[in-house]
């Protein structure tokens, strides 16, 4: 798989270009979140899809605050020490949900391994305030892996959110660059957990154009089919600031045929595969 070093003065390629956001129900929903001052991963993420998925009815809230006690080379999200659990944050993200008429919310929240519950309890309580405050709205929870300890994830079960997701982000060989604290296997087990321990549907995102080659990433779309995962999504990396790692090579759309045929050809329920693909694209689809 040829390389090509990310370099400032080369433009991306033209199939990476992001339309702008337009529709009635992204306006309507921009203005709700302007107004009330309301979080969204969506905006602070800079998602190349929010348009399409606000025009859908979806949106991704970050809870346990903004700052990770992990330091992925990808991620844009702060590292450091997070503040204290706030208590009152499900009720809010319940409201905002609401407010906003939320068809579909995907949940998500840094690593919080400072904690002794690793930030399990409120995720369950976040969920439950949704389904109480919102019922008609459906949910992905998208979760850190709580250091494969089962006891955290059991409490995501026992809420039953319509989809779990944990993403393995990229090929074991580069997991301890790009993810420095987690672990690959780890993180298959997490997955496959999930599904013994009842859930529905489960899910998980691969990022590529890292340093990965095509042999590397159909294995590692066979690894997460064996841990019996429903769903996958197949994207292109893209570096947030000049700090984080750099893209390797931009990954074609035929290439990412080519890997989506792949992975339908084993058995997914759903799979999403394309430059612009993240990890919530087309979530609201995830559940059926």
């Amino acid at each position: 798989m040829e390389n090509l070093v990310q370099d400032t003065t080369v433009q991306k390629p033209k199939w990476i270009r992001v339309k702008l956001p337009t529709g009635k129900n992204y306006r309507e929903l921009r203005s709700l979140v302007d107004k009330y001052k309301l979080n969204t991963i969506c905006q602070s993420g800079s998602c190349p899809n929010m348009g399409e998925c606000w025009g859908e009815g979806t949106a991704t809230f970050m809870i346990l605050g903004n700052i990770c006690t992990r330091s992925c080379g990808f991620c844009g999200v702060k590292t450091g020490k997070p503040l204290d659990v706030n208590w009152d944050e499900p009720e809010k993200v319940a409201r905002s949900i609401k407010l906003m008429k939320i068809k579909h919310a995907v949940l998500t929240s840094v690593d919080r391994d400072d904690l002794k519950d690793m930030g399990s309890i409120l995720w369950g309580e976040t969920v439950n305030a949704v389904r109480r405050i919102s019922p008609g709205t459906t949910m992905e929870t998208l979760i850190p892996d709580f250091q494969g300890i089962t006891k955290h994830l059991d409490r995501l079960v026992e809420v039953a959110p319509e989809v779990i997701s944990h993403n393995m982000e990229t090929v074991k060989r580069l997991t301890r660059e790009v993810r420095i604290q987690a672990k690959y296997e780890r993180s298959l087990e997490v997955l496959r957990y999930l599904k013994e321990a009842g859930q529905r549907r489960t899910k998980t995102g691969v990022m590529l154009g890292l340093g990965e080659n095509k042999d590397e990433v159909f294995q590692t779309i066979e690894d997460i089919r064996n841990a019996n995962v429903d769903v996958i999504t197949l994207g292109q990396y893209l570096q947030p600031t000049k700090k984080h790692l750099p893209v390797k090579k931009f990954i074609t759309p035929e290439e990412f045929d080519e890997f989506g045929d792949f992975a339908r050809s084993l058995g997914f329920r759903h799979v999403e595969s394309s430059p612009l693909v993240r990890s919530s694209y087309h979530a609201e689809k995830h559940i059926h």
